[in-house]
């Protein structure tokens, strides 16, 4: 099954669970932090990098929809127009009218 920011396949080795097949990224962070890290993905059943890909997958679709969402406001602000409080454009033949310059 793929998805915008990973893809999965069956993990030969334990059946029943998925595989990420992905980038890796390296990071570097606080040893205190990168300790209760992986002790919090082990709590929770997980590996540290499937944690921090759901988090990032996370981040990155509710920026995703929040950019969607300004982008449908601005282009319905282009459909309605703006109001820029001038007169009436002069017509073709008014423009064009060689008489009224003599």
């Amino acid at each position: 099954m793929c998805r915008n920011l990973k893809c999965e396949r069956a993990d030969t080795r334990n059946p029943g669970r998925t595989q990420m097949i992905g980038t890796n990224i390296t990071i570097r962070v606080d040893a205190n932090l990168a300790r209760d890290a992986k002790a919090l993905a082990a709590r929770r059943g997980t590996s540290l990098s499937r944690l921090v890909a759901g988090q990032l997958e996370a981040l990155v679709s509710s920026e995703r929809a929040t950019c969607e969402a300004a982008g449908h406001r601005a282009l319905a602000r282009l459909q309605r127009g703006y109001d820029l409080g001038g007169e009436r454009p002069l017509s073709r033949d008014d423009v064009h009218d060689r008489e009224g310059l003599r």
